[in-house]
């Protein structure tokens, strides 16, 4: 691979000859795969006797694995069903390293496409909430459908700046994981595009925009919160150098990383100033691990600033009226005449409605939060009110687990399950109303029965064209 000049020089001049060396020629072997299990759904042992491909355990993730270069994992029933996410080994870090657990208020403020969103989620195990956030809206609608295929229904999805969501969650979040954008270095091996675009001012010009996300973020987290600062770039002035400036305000603290299998640390004579601390945090390097370059650093907030020494401009959000209500006696009669036709139980929700749609609320989350946000998801989509019914969401059969019961029609074959996906209604006799499409019992999503025919209702944007 021919790496950008004024990068190896750099580089070198950092690790010296012989470390550079064994660095660059990293960039000239084949890049790793791997999977995640999805442990809302199911454990690491059924999830890998479901599938035909070999995978070998990644050190540093309980739930990850490497599998072959020639493995296409979204191309597998099981990848529909939501059972596992396909994400890059290294890229499993961030979330391992925040450390999650039931009960937290999270967010993912650099979300798209999912990985490390859906990583979280697995971690609060249907507990607490987590917002996702993606600025760009593009990457948003990918966050969204990840989420959605993973069964998640604790988590809100906002496409927004991140100043904006100072209005409803200053001080309210006890985690934060900050994947930032960076130069993407580490990178260069897995996306050319990145290699193609790399300039020596684009490392500026993303340590100043890593510093103003700081500066919202410091508004978002409590006192005694922590805060999980990652990259996917070798630049010091990106990694120690922004982990420094948090250091010189006397209101962070280095969390040291220890992950299994990663022994590179943070580089004190890489910060500016020396500082010593910035060695508890993780280096990445793809010459020594399975995987692709990246810098992760956790930090915990002692205390809130008494003076305005990270000051940040605020935005302010339009202020609208709240489309947010309580669905009335007719809806939740609607829904519950659903509910009992399809033979389905759900536990008790905290039922909001918006237009014509109901969601369920995350625990304790309620929408007044995400006024003059927008919001592509709220907790879990329950479905729409038509005139004098209820339809389901597709969200909602994506999060059904077998103690929901319900009427549910097994696929006996994976022909018949990209049948299904791609969009052909199903023979199955005995069967009448919404009916669950499930393989190995995982649902796939609806169908809706009549006269021996399941007519399908995989959302035609999702539909496959071939197996």
């Amino acid at each position: 691979m021919n790496l950008p000049e004024a990068f190896s020089d750099k580089m070198r001049t950092l690790m010296g000859s012989e470390a550079f060396a064994a660095l660059a020629d990293s960039y000239n072997r084949s890049a790793y795969k791997g999977i995640r299990t999805n442990t809302l759904k199911m454990d690491n042992g059924r999830m890998r006797s479901l599938f035909p491909f070999e995978t070998k355990a990644v050190p540093w993730c309980p739930t990850g694995f490497y599998i072959g270069g020639d493995v296409r994992p979204g191309k597998q029933v099981g990848y529909y069903a939501g059972l596992y996410y396909v994400q890059e080994p290294t890229a499993m870090t961030p979330a391992e390293a925040l450390g999650a657990e039931p009960g937290d208020r999270v967010l993912d403020l650099c979300a798209a496409p999912g990985g490390k969103s859906t990583q979280l989620a697995c971690k609060l195990n249907g507990r607490g909430v987590l917002i996702s956030n993606e600025i760009v809206k593009s990457r948003s609608a990918v966050l969204a459908s990840n989420m959605e295929r993973m069964g998640i229904a604790n988590s809100v999805i906002l496409s927004a700046a991140p100043d904006k969501l100072m209005a409803g969650f200053t001080g309210y979040f006890n985690k934060i994981l900050v994947d930032a954008p960076c130069s993407g270095e580490g990178m260069f091996r897995k996306d050319p595009d990145v290699l193609a675009e790399w300039q020596p001012e684009r490392v500026i010009q993303c340590a100043a925009r890593q510093w103003e996300i700081l500066k919202t973020v410091d508004q978002l987290l409590a006192p005694g919160g922590e805060l999980v600062y990652s990259t996917c770039t070798f630049s010091p002035e990106e990694n120690e150098q922004i982990v420094e400036r948090l250091i010189a305000t006397d209101r962070y603290e280095v969390v040291p990383l220890a992950l299994p299998g990663l022994a590179d640390h943070g580089r004190p004579e890489w910060a500016a100033t020396g500082e010593r601390r910035v060695a508890g945090t993780l280096r990445i390097m793809p010459n020594h691990v399975a995987g692709e370059g990246h810098f992760v650093a956790k930090m915990r907030k002692l205390r809130d600033a008494e003076n305005a020494d990270m000051p940040v401009r605020r935005s302010k959000n339009k202020k609208r009226r709240s489309i947010w209500t309580r669905p009335a006696k007719k809806e939740r009669a609607d829904f519950h005449r659903f509910l009992k036709e399809t033979a389905l139980s759900l536990p008790d929700k905290d039922l909001w409605q918006a237009g014509d749609k109901l969601f369920a609320a995350p625990e304790g989350f309620a929408p007044r939060r995400l006024e003059g946000l927008k919001t592509l998801r709220f907790g879990l989509e329950l479905g729409v009110f038509k005139t004098g019914r209820f339809e389901p969401a597709h969200a909602l059969a994506m999060a059904l687990m077998p103690e929901n019961g319900g009427r549910r029609h097994e696929v006996t074959s994976a022909d018949e399950a990209f049948a299904y996906l791609k969009g052909e209604p199903l023979r199955a006799a005995g069967l009448r109303g919404w009916t669950a499409v499930t393989w190995q019992g995982y649902p796939l999503g609806w169908g809706k029965a009549s006269e021996g025919v399941i007519k399908n209702h995989y959302p035609k944007g999702l539909r496959i064209m071939k197996k």
